[in-house]
């Protein structure tokens, strides 16, 4: 058991590439098709021994695994878990199925090759996850960019290569900025290991000026917003999904777009944690006009896909405000909204997708009245709708309530007023979704081309029944995620504490005793 702790990272990042090898081994679409999914269901099945042998009460990391790589310039290969990767590496496996799956009849040209990026995909965001070296951790990064600009440029729709350029020139943008960066930090500190250059920062042993530390904060913050995306970084988000088959969908909102939180997280909040402070502000700003300014967008939109890739900016936004206002209750709160995102969000382009497959069109004109001749789809339909709604019971509520408890409970300044046009982003959401689902799915079935749609096959429903059965398992037993998470958050937050914990700030924003006690047992996994 030792042994497998050891090696269980690597197991899971680099299974995928052994899938990738036994591809070019097999012949003919089936097989592939097949293969593919064996090594993807098989990872998938690998990375729950992670959360099962996870100690909940460690707040560092664990299934540690250091080996010299390029030793002249202090590189390993050096991977590990804790609480913020963790649950993001499942989430990873899981949605690589469910692109596999997807894919599974809407792939009919060049397909080996699709199925070898969506593999080489899968291993590079789990290495994003897992790295503990700064330069191991590009080198993943870049890895997500290149198979995901030729699923969208060869197997996208009809502005596909406009929208892979797109995608690749800002990536690789905040890529290069990123690795300026990392670079500068290994002048100033002689190593890329996460590890000693975060514990040598807290002691005092490598010292960053303040102008020093504000420079490297925006070099990574840049980044990390144009993954989210953050407004007014987006642009790219809508043509992307637009254009993208529905497997780079799922993949890009489930897990693409969850680096950038999880790089905040991780860098800029634990390495700069003065600059974080200094720039939280601006920050929350634009995290609150994104929550805004992208629900009215996809509430306009006529387009279905464009529809959910704006829902993502707006739901996004959330995530962003809850890390920066710096309480333990609310970066739990963004990590469960982060796997919520990853699943609803990816249930969403798999019902798109599905309708596309059927009538080549995302034009919302063109449906009504789905209920009369595919009932099955329209209760898929509406479930993962009001997952993305926030519905209590299902995920998105959990978050999203964590969320608003932990802004509202921040010792940070005009944290109840952000607090406040936050939630206004709940009702948005509610509007644009059940505009969708009234014009999809309710009505008089009046094109006729809808009414001879087949309803879903055995594939289609057993993809939905899987988002289906974890929205509603992660609303009811959100304590057994949250309590992995629990003391990489505390830990992750403490440095940003007020000294006293009574101050006048947090006397004026404490939530009703009923509120308090309710978010505390979301958080830590009380009442299990």
């Amino acid at each position: 058991m030792n042994f497998l702790n050891h090696t269980i990272v690597s197991w899971t990042v680099f299974l995928p590439l052994i899938g990738i090898v036994a591809l070019l081994c097999v012949r003919g679409d089936a097989a592939v098709r097949k293969v593919a999914l064996v090594f993807t269901a098989l990872t998938f099945l690998v990375s729950l021994h992670l959360p099962f042998h996870f100690y909940s009460t460690s707040g560092g990391f664990q299934f540690i695994q250091r080996h010299s790589w390029i030793p002249a310039f202090h590189i390993q290969y050096l991977v590990g878990m804790d609480g913020l990767s963790l649950w993001l590496s499942v989430l990873t496996t899981f949605l690589s199925v469910i692109g596999v799956l997807v894919s599974w009849k809407s792939v009919q040209k060049n397909t080996k090759a699709f199925f070898i990026l969506l593999l080489l995909l899968e291993t590079g965001m789990l290495g994003v996850f897992c790295s503990l070296d700064l330069f191991l951790f590009y080198t993943f990064w870049e890895v997500t960019l290149v198979p995901m600009a030729f699923l969208i440029g060869i197997w996208g729709h009809e502005r596909r290569l406009y929208a892979a350029v797109k995608f690749f020139l800002y990536t690789m943008a905040g890529s290069l900025l990123m690795l300026g960066c990392i670079l500068w930090l290994y002048n100033l500190t002689g190593t890329f290991d996460f590890t000693v250059i975060k514990a040598g920062l807290a002691s005092g042993a490598f010292v960053l000026s303040p102008t020093t530390e504000l420079v490297l904060f925006l070099g990574f913050f840049i980044a990390f917003a144009i993954k989210v995306p953050l407004f007014p970084f987006h642009t790219w988000l809508p043509d992307a999904h637009v254009e993208a088959p529905t497997a780079g969908s799922v993949l890009l909102a489930g897990v693409l777009l969850k680096m950038g939180p999880y790089g905040m997280l991780r860098f800029n909040l634990e390495l700069f944690p003065r600059a974080a402070q200094l720039c939280s502000e601006w920050i929350v700003i634009l995290g609150l006009i994104g929550i805004v300014y992208g629900a009215l967008v996809a509430f306009v939109q006529p387009n279905m896909k464009k529809l959910v890739a704006y829902s993502s900016v707006s739901h996004m936004g959330f995530i962003i405000i809850a890390i920066f206002t710096f309480s333990q209750i609310g970066t739990q709160g963004a990590i469960y909204q982060m796997l919520n995102h990853g699943v609803s969000t990816g249930g969403l382009f798999v019902l798109v997708g599905m309708l596309y497959e059927r009538r080549h069109t995302f034009d919302m004109k063109e449906y009504g009245g789905m209920a009369t001749v595919m009932p099955i789809y329209a209760g898929f339909f509406v479930l993962i709708v009001m997952s993305s709604v926030g519905l209590p019971l299902l995920n998105g509520f959990v978050g999203e309530f964590l969320i608003m408890v932990g802004t509202f409970t921040s010792a940070v300044a005009h944290a109840h007023v952000y607090a406040i046009i936050a939630a206004t982003g709940v009702i948005w959401a509610a509007l644009y979704l059940l505009h969708w689902t009234r014009n999809t799915i309710w009505g008089e079935l009046s094109n006729a081309k809808n009414k001879v749609l087949k309803e879903l096959d055995r594939r289609e429903i057993l993809v939905l029944s899987s988002i289906g059965a974890l929205t509603l398992f992660m609303g009811l037993a959100s304590p057994w995620f949250l309590n992995k998470t629990a003391a990489t958050t505390a830990a992750n937050v403490a440095v940003f504490q007020p000294a006293s914990p009574a101050t006048a700030a947090q006397r004026r924003t404490a939530p009703p005793p009923l509120v308090a006690r309710t978010a505390a047992r979301l958080t830590t996994g009380g009442g299990q």
